[in-house]
This record gives structure tokens, C-alpha cells and sequence, in this order.
């Protein structure tokens, strides 16, 4: 199995990594179904224009560029979940990628701390003895990252100018159809041809998706301040990913906690093999 494109800031680029995906192809009951969102400008049952609609989905993702909240991501058997706290310019996140029946399970605990960053990195599964160059990557202790050789790369850094590892406010921009269905809840479709640089979402299973890529049926709720709590994205199937939903949550806004480095005696500077797993 190869592996590649391992992305930390981008999750989906770890959730739907071919080569993973391939391992662990299980979609989530009910991926896909259909949405029946009002045309746009229209009318929606609760009296709420379409556009009214997409502008308050647009303004539930204002917060989130505060930095400072909590987050979850799941989907195809993967979860993420973490906090940002762009006051002390740092954030940490925690990762699981399969499970260990997978042929490969991925678990990582990354911490970042301007201008530093760290990752503890666990294996298992069938295929994790033959991972190259295993016995070099220090499993168990905090990789620290040569911040030169992640510069401007996806993989494993974090951009503290776009905080948000899911990329919401993107997501939501590129919403072609948008309905309320009740008390601070949506339904709709995007266009997630328009958000590949959305964190969590692979470009490569865009290009896949094809013409579906237009319309990706949605649900999202904020809660009662109007700040996005909740999107789900019904993915479709397309090339060796099964149709999923990828669900996105935001909360603690304004609560979230600094991250706290990891002990000196438990960090090793990061191997090439490391970096060679993750490119």
C-alpha cells in the first residue's frame, strides 16, 4: 500500500486518502440520500427566504475566524477532533484514521505552538509492520517538525491566517441551494467544486465526485447566537470512496483553551522518514 498525501491540517486528505480509502471503505448509512432544498429566492415552508437563508449561513462562520473553538470531523470510519486558540497562536488536534482492523490505522496527536509544531504518531493494522522505514519513526514520542520543511505545506503544518482546519466559510459560500427546516437548521446543496481549498475536503475526490461535484446535498444548524454548531455533507460515492457523510462541529466559541507543549523528555526531532511517510 502506498501511502501518501497525509494531511494534518486538511483532514479529508487524511479521511480520503486513496490508498486509505481503499483499506477502509465503509460509508455511512444513509450517505448520499437526497435533499429537497427550495429553489433559490424562493420561499421556504417556514416563511424564511432562500436568500435570507444563505446569508445567515454565511454569517454563522464570522465567529469562527476569532480562533478560538473547539471542532470535530468524522467520516469513513475516521474522527478528528481538536481546538484553536489563535490568542496564544496554538492549536492541537487528534486524529484517528481506521480502526485496527484496516489494513492501516493511523492515530496522531498534533500540537501546535507558534512557530513550532509536534506530532505524535501511532500505528497499527495488518499492513502497519510494512510501513517504510517503521523502525526510524520513533512511535510514541512528539516528532518535532522542521518548520522549513513544511513551509507552505498542507501536510503538516497550520496557517494560523486561515484558522479553520474544515474551511466552513468556504463550504458555505458555495451554496447554490439553501432552505430553513426549523429553529436554527438547514437543508440544501453545495458546490463543492468551488471549495477545494476547504480543509476538509480532498481535491482530488472533488475531481472524482465529477458533475455530482455541483450539487453535494447538506444539513448545518447554529446555535442561538447564529454561529455555525453543525454542517454534514452527504458525499457522494466516487472512484474508490464509498458515498459518506462528513460531519463538521464547532463549540466552546470564545472558551477554547491554549495548547499546551509537550514535555521536553517525550519530544525527538523528526527523522526524514517521517517527513518521507507524510509527503
Amino acid at each position: 500500500m502506498k501511502i501518501r498525501r497525509f494531511s494534518a491540517t486538511a483532514f479529508a486528505a487524511a479521511l480520503l486518502i486513496p490508498g486509505l480509502a481503499a483499506c477502509n471503505d465503509t460509508g455511512t448509512a444513509g450517505a448520499g440520500a437526497s435533499a429537497t432544498p427550495a429553489a433559490s429566492g424562493s420561499i421556504a415552508p417556514s416563511g424564511t427566504p432562500a436568500g435570507d437563508a444563505k446569508q445567515a449561513l454565511l454569517d454563522s462562520t464570522n465567529a469562527i475566524r476569532d480562533g478560538n473553538f473547539r471542532f470535530t470531523m468524522s467520516g469513513a470510519g475516521s474522527t478528528a477532533e481538536g481546538q484553536v486558540h489563535e490568542p496564544s497562536q496554538s492549536a492541537e488536534m487528534r486524529m484517528t484514521i481506521g480502526d485496527p482492523s484496516s489494513d492501516l490505522m493511523m492515530k496522531l496527536d498534533l500540537i501546535h505552538a507558534k512557530p513550532d509544531s509536534w506530532v505524535k504518531l501511532e500505528l497499527g493494522g495488518k499492513a502497519a509492520a510494512s510501513v517504510p522505514g517503521l523502525k526510524n519513526l520513533n512511535l510514541g514520542k512528539y516528532q518535532h517538525l522542521d518548520q522549513t520543511r513544511i513551509k507552505g505545506n498542507r501536510a503538516l503544518g497550520f496557517d494560523f491566517d486561515k484558522v479553520d482546519p474544515a474551511g466552513s466559510a468556504v463550504l458555505t459560500q458555495g451554496v447554490t441551494e439553501v432552505r430553513k427546516t426549523g429553529d436554527g437548521a438547514y437543508a440544501g446543496t453545495v458546490d463543492v467544486s468551488k471549495a477545494a481549498e476547504a480543509g476538509s475536503l480532498d481535491p482530488a475526490v472533488i475531481t472524482a465526485l465529477g458533475a455530482q461535484a455541483q450539487s453535494v446535498p447538506f444539513t448545518a444548524k447554529v446555535d442561538t447566537q447564529g454561529r455555525l454548531s453543525e454542517l454534514v455533507l452527504q458525499i457522494p460515492a466516487a472512484g474508490q470512496s464509498a458515498a459518506q457523510d462528513l460531519k463538521i462541529t464547532y463549540s466552546d466559541y470564545g472558551n477554547a483553551a491554549a495548547a499546551q507543549k509537550p514535555p521536553a523528555d517525550q519530544v525527538v526531532e523528526a527523522p526524514p522518514e517521517f517527513y518521507n511517510l507524510f509527503n
